[in-house]
């Protein structure tokens, strides 16, 4: 789990707009170097947690970078 927590952090620290495009990279099947040393279980876990976080932002992106 904390290499989840760790994976999440350091995605979320490069700005809303950027984790938007790395969501969309993982979805697509990219490995986004921040997670290339995880298991494919962890990789769905950041997923899902950049999900949850980015929620806040709703479907129009970024209001504040």
């Amino acid at each position: 789990r904390k290499r989840v927590e760790h994976c999440v952090e350091v995605l979320c620290d490069k700005g809303c707009r950027a984790v938007w495009a790395d969501i969309r990279r993982i979805e697509a099947g990219d490995i986004v170097p921040e997670i290339a040393e995880l298991s494919a279980e962890e990789r769905h876990a950041v997923l899902d947690e950049l999900r949850n976080v980015m929620a806040v932002y709703g479907p129009d992106g970024c209001s504040v970078d």
